[in-house]
């Protein structure tokens, strides 16, 4: 295990104390808390810097032991898209730089989360002579490629994510897709570090109440944020051809706020229509403590995304001892062991989707054996010990020996 140390992390737009589930709350949230819960069990000091959208939020709360979340004031203090925060980099950079002088605390490394908290890293830790380690997340090149004209993000987003991943130190990729996509960029293939994202397998375990459910109805459990690009669409056209079975979506908004939701009302009205209005069912956001619950409570996850940079919602169900059937799209493509732990079939493709989910509910013995190597798949590869230490290695490695200088001169000033 890695000596103690102070790890920087930068997330400006996805705080890790935000409610999962809206429009830019979800994944990366939920790996910036654990990795950072996962680093700080381990002995590290770790800081999370995220911008500040309420203008009641404290400077600082703590997070858990060893953790704390600061609220850097960069833009109006409130909530903004993200495509939107490009422009308030510069302030949080330069916020950061004097904070750090200020508070005597200097990181021993930087660790960015999306491209955006990158631009800020970047610009703060150069100044102090900082070593800077980013984790995309997603990919403008992705997002442009599957989404087009309706792609929101600036337009220079990838020329920034390409000058990037040649500026920091190291690039933490989180599957071998992403790997392939960043090279292409012309990210040099020796920045790149791989690590998968992790899962608490402690929390997310098979034994442990299950969410209620009808007696006698197999359910094909669904979870992400209630946008387009992760299917449900087509997993609704797919369970016309799954007689009997129910399907739940977790996600978005609270389930009261679900009937002001767009996509939750094209999604309820496209079930009415095909006659499924009965065995489709939107929850809308839970807490998260309340999730392995209603993950054991499925007999297969469908995880039916148009592309996915990782993918959390399949290791945890994963961990839970629920086989996927998944799209073969990014971290999928890593994390489901196909004919192992569960399918992997072409994205956009509802009978495909529909035909993998017929099968495995029809035959309980498969189901099973599948359950079982799924948890052990998570528990030997994804779970966060190994994540945090694999960082903390990392960490290391790109540690500056100047660091320690440019500490003592940050005290004195």
């Amino acid at each position: 295990m890695e000596p103690p140390m102070r790890i920087a992390m930068v997330s400006e737009h996805a705080s890790p104390l935000a409610a999962l589930g809206g429009e830019d709350a979800g994944g990366q949230n939920a790996h910036v808390a654990q990795l950072a819960a996962a680093l700080a069990l381990q002995g590290h000091d770790v800081r999370v810097y995220t911008r500040r959208d309420d203008a009641h939020a404290p400077v600082a709360v703590p997070a858990g032991p060893g953790v704390e979340v600061v609220h850097v004031p960069a833009g109006p203090p409130e909530p903004l898209p993200k495509d939107a925060l490009p422009p308030f980099m510069p302030v949080f950079a330069r916020w950061l730089v004097g904070h750090w002088r200020a508070d005597g605390w200097l990181p021993t490394a930087v660790h960015a989360h999306f491209w955006m908290s990158g631009l800020a890293a970047v610009d703060a830790a150069r100044p102090l002579n900082l070593p800077v380690v980013l984790t995309y997340h997603a990919l403008g090149s992705v997002k442009r490629r599957h989404q087009g004209t309706r792609d929101t993000s600036p337009a220079d987003r990838i020329d920034r994510e390409r000058r990037l991943g040649r500026t920091v130190d190291r690039v933490v990729v989180q599957c071998r897709d992403e790997v392939d996509e960043l090279v292409r960029l012309g990210v040099p293939p020796a920045r790149l570090t791989l690590i998968p994202s992790g899962v608490d397998e402690r929390r997310f375990h098979p034994d442990g109440p299950a969410a209620p459910r009808a007696t006698g109805r197999p359910r094909v459990l669904s979870v992400g944020r209630l946008v387009e690009r992760k299917g449900f669409a087509d997993l609704v056209h797919a369970m016309r051809d799954i007689p009997d079975a129910e399907c739940v979506i977790v996600g978005g908004p609270l389930g009261s706020e679900l009937d002001a939701h767009p996509y939750a009302r094209e999604l309820r009205e496209l079930a009415a229509r095909l006659g499924l209005a009965d065995r489709v069912t939107l929850v809308g956001g839970i807490a998260t403590d309340a999730m392995p619950d209603w993950y054991r409570s499925a007999d297969v996850l469908a995880a039916a995304p148009w592309y996915e940079p990782f993918g959390l919602t399949p290791i945890e169900a994963m961990a839970c001892g629920v086989p996927v059937v998944g799209t073969a799209v990014g971290g999928l493509r890593d994390t489901v062991h196909n004919a192992v732990t569960g399918h992997l079939v072409p994205p956009r493709d509802p009978g495909a989707l529909a035909a993998a989910l017929r099968d495995l509910l029809a035959h309980p013995a498969r189901r099973d054996a599948y359950a079982l190597a799924a948890r052990n798949r998570v528990v030997r590869r994804y779970s966060w010990r190994r994540a945090a230490s694999d960082h903390a290695a990392l960490y290391a490695a790109v540690r500056r020996p100047s660091t320690v200088t440019a500490q003592r001169e940050a005290v004195v000033r």
